[in-house]
């Protein structure tokens, strides 16, 4: 068995980001007790456990009945400390220097549905304001002007139209999208409801990626947590939008895990992956706001559910040799194997709002993330009034980019801290009081982790994975134990 520490993989900005992933082995690891501390993490295996160095994100996988050997000194310690270094820049260059590439773009407050959960206040989505067509463009004009001077050469920036819903301002979306084409690269996330033949000719014509969301593989499940103002299922309407939209390489369905629909998650995922969705989302339920903490499910239960779902998906691919790929679990597998390669920013602190992204609200104000409209205190400025950078650096982003796990408790103590980050810091702050607390669903994250280091334990990681992942890699420090 091989030993893997460190390998580099290419990131979207074409650099090579550094990968941690390290192969169960049946020879031993190291630690003289002179740094690195592993800590030992059981992940509920029946022959191996986790090592890990929660500073640099490192690990290592050990046979239980060798754990007392692997904490002596031997070649692994030696290599470690060799690179330790080099692991702990990358992991703070990941957390602490990145700059915005993508903007998430909110043409509209309105929505046309009276969700449970919704992290926008129902005042907004009832009577709020659409964003006027020629504001829309000058708004991505000015945009395109930040991106230019900060994006890397030949690298386009993503623009995200997010909701509330933004298909209800289509007469500004759309002619915002033909004219800015060549400039971003865009996605929208809708609830369907809107998305008919001809919304889906245009966003598919212009390369635009397309999100919908269902909570449920039955009516009776969607419902209980997404209808319309007036009470109206929306089910049917999704379904005919993701038949419509079969064969589209650019489309996702998130699903929303509350204790509505935790006994549905398994057929749900059925139901994915016979309409041939790519990807999906099993996202748990934001309790930024209290609706939302009506229907939040206990960790253990949606842990359960959740990671049946995931075993039901990798059935279904060896079944059928097609994968539905659950991104929000893959992006903590890449966590683990890859660190600065993940693709989403939830699950690491400080998170990606304010540093990999910013929101737009339709009446120009910025947000360190879609989750804090609504929530005044962290408007940080104007897109329309004010430089862009002075709102990166205001006190309401900076609230958010100032967030460090490693100054939380019980976090800075925790073996899987870098895999999990303790988000999400608009629910610690809103939900638990503060920016130093605590995340939503700790325990969530943590049986989340336990279960990819089985994975990774088993050989099977690859197959929760997108095809061609390890695309571009190099190793940079290869162990082979006997």
């Amino acid at each position: 068995m091989t030993a893997v520490i460190n390998p580099a993989a290419t990131t979207a900005g074409g650099t090579a980001a550094p990968v941690r992933s390290a192969a169960p082995s049946a020879g031993a690891y190291a630690n003289s007790g002179n740094g690195p501390s592993l800590l030992p993490l059981d992940i509920g295996h029946a022959d191996y456990l986790a090592l890990t160095d929660p500073a640099t994100a490192f690990w290592a996988l050990v046979r239980k009945e060798r754990l007392a050997e692997a904490l002596g000194e031997g070649p692994l310690l030696a290599g470690y400390r060799e690179k330790s270094a080099a692991f702990g820049r990358e992991l703070h260059a990941l957390r602490f220097e990145l700059k915005p590439s993508a903007a998430y773009v909110n043409p509209t407050e309105r929505c046309n549905l009276n969700c449970t959960y919704c992290y926008i206040p129902e005042g907004m989505r009832r009577n709020g304001s659409h964003m006027a067509a020629d504001r829309l463009q000058e708004a991505l004009g000015r945009l395109k002007t930040y991106f230019a001077a900060t994006m890397p050469a030949g690298r386009l920036p993503r623009i995200i139209f997010h909701g509330a819903e933004p298909l209800m301002n289509q007469q500004a979306l759309f002619p915002a999208i033909a004219a800015f084409k060549d400039d971003f690269v865009f996605g929208v996330q809708t609830n369907a409801t809107l998305l008919d033949t001809a919304a889906i000719d245009f966003l598919a014509g212009h390369g635009v990626s397309i999100g919908l969301s269902l909570d449920g593989p039955l009516a009776e499940t969607t419902d209980a947590t997404r209808l319309t103002f007036g009470g109206k299922s929306v089910h049917d309407k999704v379904l005919a939008a993701m038949d419509a939209l079969k064969g589209y390489a650019s489309w996702s369905v998130i699903a929303t895990c509350t204790e509505k629909n935790l006994d549905q998650l398994v057929p749900l995922v059925e139901l994915f992956h016979a309409r041939e969705v790519p990807t999906c989302m099993l996202n748990a339920v934001r309790c930024t706001l209290p609706g939302a903490r009506t229907v939040r499910p206990d960790d253990a239960a949606l842990a359960n559910r959740f990671i049946a779902a995931l075993e039901r998906t990798h059935q279904l691919y060896r079944e059928s040799g097609r994968k539905l790929v659950v991104a929000n679990f893959a992006n903590i597998l890449l966590a683990i194997l890859a660190p600065t390669a993940r693709r989403l920013m939830c699950d690491i602190s400080p998170c990606g709002g304010g540093r990999a992204f910013f929101a737009l609200a339709p009446d120009g104000g910025l947000f360190p993330c879609s989750e804090f409209i609504g929530l005044d205190d962290f408007r940080g400025g104007n897109l329309f009034s004010d430089d862009i950078d002075a709102v990166l650096q205001s006190d309401a982003f900076r609230k958010v980019t100032g967030r460090n796990v490693d100054a939380i408790t019980p976090c800075s103590t925790c073996a899987i801290r870098h895999f999990c980050g303790s988000p999400c810091p608009a629910e610690a702050h809103e939900m638990n009081g503060g920016m130093d607390r605590v995340g939503a669903f700790c325990g969530f994250y943590e049986e989340q982790t336990r279960y990819a280091f089985r994975l990774i334990a088993d050989g099977k990681a690859d197959d929760f994975l997108w095809d061609g992942w390890k695309d571009g890699t190099e190793s940079s420090f290869d162990l082979m134990l006997a």
